[in-house]
Formats: C-alpha cells, sequence, structure tokens
C-alpha cells in the first residue's frame, strides 16, 4: 500500500507523491517562544515527529523544517510584563521548549529558523507584494495584504470572502482599505524592538515571517505543511495568499492540521483552569508516557486529556517493556505479518492506533513463544523495538524502565536484599515469610514476577 495522506487542501485522503522523487521537504509551525510548551504544543510536536519519522523509515530523504517565531505582540507583552529584553525572554524559553522536547524523545529537525534571523527574506517578500499588487504600504508605515487581490482566497479553510467580510470589522484608528486585510508589516512603536524597512522602521506581522522562512528553506514549492487545527485559518489561509501572491507559484502540496486536546472532555482553556504545561504533567506521569497517550488518538482527532487515559499508557509501556525484558539481543526479524500490519496503519494517514494494536499483537506472539523458542522470541522483539522507534517509544533498558528511578522508596540493593530472603524462605519452605516478604514489597509498590528464569520485580508507577 502506497502512503495516503489526508490532504486539507481538498478535504480528502490522497496517495502521497513528492515532488522530487525519493525527497520530502516538510515545514510545520512550530512554538512562539513566550512561555513554557503545554500539552497542545506537546500534541502538534509529536505528531509531527512521528510523521518525519515514518518518513525516514520509508526511505525518504526529509528536510524537516520547524520554525520558532520569536517576535510577536504575546512576546513584546510579555517582555515587557517581566522588564527584560524580548531576546532574552526568548532565549530562557527557547532552551526550556528544547529541554521538554527532548525529554519527549522528539528528533531535532533538519532547519529551526527564527523570524528575527529573516529579516532580509521578510523584506524581500513584503516588497514583491506590493510590487505584484497585492499590497499597499498606508500614510503611517504599515503594510497590509489586500485579501480581494488573492483570487483563491479561501481555498484551504473553505470560507468564503463574502461571509468573512459580513462578520469583519475594523477600528477607526486602522488604515485599511477592506476590513479582511491583514497586516505584513506594522510601524514602530515607542519602546517595542524595530528594524529597519524601506517604509520606515517596524517589525513584521506573524504571517510574513512564516511565509518567508518556508520558501527560504524548502523553495517556491514543497511537499508538506503542518501544524495545529487551530492554524488554519487564518494563519495558514494568509500564507497561502502571500506565498502564492509573491512567488506566483502554487505553495504546498499537502497540508495537515492536527487535532485539539480536550481535558475531560472540555476545551483547554486558561480560563477553565485546566492548562496544564509539559513540565507539570511530567512530574507525575514519565515523558515516554505522555509521548504513548498522544499516539492512543489518530492526529486528526481530537485528544482528550485525563487521568485514566494516561495511566492506561503506563499500563500499556509496561506490558512493552516486559514483553522485551530478559530476552537476548538479536537481529530484528519473524515478525513479518505484524510489520505489514504496522506499515498499514501508518500508510493509511499515520494512523498510531491501529499501529499500536498491530505492536500488541506481536507482544501477544512474544509471550507465547519465549518459553520454547527463546530465539525467536528475541528476534520478535528486536523488531517491536524497531517498530516502537518509529514512534519514538521502546527504546530504554526494558529492566531499567520496569524499575524506575526509586527516588521515593526502596532502593534497588534494599529490593534485592528481601528478594534474596524470600528465596532463603521458600527454599526452607518458610510459605509464610515467603509471603510476608511478597506482602511488604508489594505495599511498598514492588511487584515481584516469579518465572522459570527466577524472580524479577518492577516498581508500579504512583
Amino acid at each position: 500500500m502506497s502512503l495516503q495522506i489526508y490532504n486539507d487542501l481538498h478535504n480528502k485522503k490522497e496517495e502521497f507523491q513528492p515532488i522530487e522523487p525519493g525527497k520530502v521537504r516538510m515545514y510545520v509551525c512550530g512554538m512562539t517562544v513566550y512561555d513554557y510548551c503545554h500539552l497542545g504544543h506537546a500534541r502538534m510536536i509529536v505528531v509531527f515527529d512521528v510523521v518525519y519519522r515514518y518518513l525516514l523509515a520509508k526511505g525518504y530523504d526529509v528536510t524537516y523544517v520547524r520554525n520558532i517565531t520569536d517576535i510577536d505582540d504575546k512576546i513584546i507583552q510579555r517582555a515587557n510584563e517581566s522588564n527584560e529584553p524580548f531576546m532574552e525572554l526568548t532565549g530562557r524559553f527557547i532552551d526550556a521548549m528544547h529541554e521538554d522536547l527532548n525529554a519527549l524523545g522528539v528528533l531535532p529537525p533538519s532547519i529551526e529558523p527564527r523570524a528575527t534571523a529573516h529579516m532580509p527574506e521578510i523584506l524581500e517578500m513584503i516588497q514583491r507584494l506590493i510590487d505584484n499588487g497585492h499590497a499597499y504600504v498606508t500614510g503611517s508605515g504599515d503594510v497590509y495584504y489586500s485579501v480581494t487581490s488573492f483570487k483563491n482566497y479561501g481555498q484551504l479553510s473553505g470560507k468564503s470572502i463574502e461571509d468573512l467580510k459580513a462578520g469583519a470589522r475594523v477600528e477607526s484608528s486602522e488604515e485599511k482599505r477592506d476590513p479582511l486585510d491583514f497586516a505584513l508589516w506594522k510601524a514602530a512603536k515607542p519602546d517595542e524592538p524595530a528594524w529597519d524597512s524601506p517604509w520606515g522602521k517596524g517589525r513584521p506581522g506573524w504571517h510574513i515571517e512564516c511565509s518567508a522562512m518556508s520558501t527560504k528553506a524548502l523553495g517556491d514549492t514543497f511537499d508538506i505543511h503542518g501544524g495545529g487545527a487551530d492554524l488554519t485559518f487564518p494563519h495558514h489561509e494568509n500564507e497561502i495568499a502571500q506565498s502564492e501572491g509573491a512567488t506566483c507559484r502554487h505553495f504546498v502540496n499537502y497540508w495537515m492540521h492536527n487535532g485539539f486536546v480536550r481535558v475531560n472532555d472540555e476545551k483547554m482553556s486558561k480560563s477553565l483552569g485546566n492548562f496544564f504545561t509539559i513540565r507539570e504533567i511530567m512530574k507525575h506521569y514519565r515523558p515516554e508516557e505522555i509521548r504513548y497517550f498522544i499516539l492512543t488518538s489518530h492526529y486528526r482527532s481530537p485528544l482528550n486529556y485525563d487521568e485514566e487515559h494516561l495511566l492506561n499508557a503506563r499500563q500499556a509501556l509496561t506490558r512493552f517493556y516486559t514483553a522485551l525484558r530478559g530476552l537476548p539481543q538479536a537481529e530484528p526479524g519473524e515478525a513479518e505479518k505484524f510489520v505489514q500490519a504496522f506499515n498499514k496503519a501508518m500508510d493509511d494517514d499515520f494512523n498510531t492506533p491501529e499501529a499500536l494494536a498491530a505492536m500488541f499483537d506481536l507482544v501477544r506472539e512474544i509471550n507465547k513463544i519465549r518459553s520454547r523458542d527463546e530465539q525467536r522470541a528475541a528476534r520478535m522483539a528486536a523488531e517491536l523495538k524497531r517498530l516502537g522507534g518509529i514512534l519514538g517509544i521502546l527504546q530504554e533498558d526494558p529492566e531499567q524502565w520496569l524499575r524506575g528511578d526509586g527516588a521515593a522508596g526502596l532502593s534497588d540493593e534494599e529490593i534485592e536484599t528481601l528478594i534474596q530472603r524470600r528465596l532463603d524462605a521458600r527454599a526452607e519452605k518458610n510459605w509464610a515469610e515467603a509471603d510476608r516478604i511478597r506482602d511488604e514489597l508489594k505495599a511498598r509498590g514492588i511487584v515481584l514476577e516469579d518465572g522459570a528464569g527466577g524472580t524479577t520485580w518492577r516498581r508500579e508507577q504512583a
């Protein structure tokens, strides 16, 4: 089966055919760095990390660009509130973002451009839009994009110019010719960051930044553009208008958007008090548990955050790592039908829930044969780990994962001592003492598992 991608430009699944055979150029709208990453950011970045990983696994040479927005209204406002230069603020949160994404097992993109490093490209694109009749300069030095000059406006979001005009407003202070027009360049205000331009000092609008960065890195036309569903309109719609208005060429072939995050079936928002940063969640759950939880929903579907789903992710990973535990190193193999099921799921618009289901089928097979054919089970386990790597999971040492870090409780040495005492008690047929030790360990979050190869243990996560 060839790779099928749901293309939001046409609202249907389409066979993926890159512009250049064997190569993929992909751009994803990244973070605006004025605060810590929240769960919605985590979902978007993990989703496209998996897309990136799977394209690599299929043998494509992928150039993956994920930008950083390091100048916009929110950044300026937050810097003023904290009384610090905006570049110090953004630098701090860029470092925090990288820490969070590294914890979640996210691969670095091929290129990570920042808006402030692309002022020449931004100015050049704005000038081309003016020259092509798609933009105009106001008396105050603002530059606006003329939406009605672009005949295909609304092609991505399905919105018509007539309907948009019906609900649009223009503030009396604005110099727009049309209420739908949007800012490409904002004239400088007192005490705000500003750059020189042919139209006077100012700073770019948010939308033009991505058009300039993506075309600089990937060319006028590229394969995939991704981001959260909230960016479809107006951000991505405006990117199309700007980019095609400036280059006179088709902008992007496949548009992908991940669904929203909900918390206990309600929209996540600060006003509702159900807003969680990645760092807050990682105080209670391991990063891989968060990543696994994200993968349990198809990327286009809503993702509902609640404690039960995260606990289910913890239990699922325990099953995976238990299947991997104790088997010798081997080359991947003997799991063809499971690999085919995994690939079929991923080729169907990156269906990670179905891919995980195929991996669970493989776990059941490993557990069924391991006692009678350890070498074959080991080869299948190696295949399981390889498939996990495509999703960015199961790369930890199984023993270490199941034992945890012991930061709050018995140390590994104390556990091993108690297990030896239990073994001694069993050898002496002192079953009451053996049961007492097992119960004591259980009460302290340690689960014992007796098998042909001896007794193993794991920590139950709180």
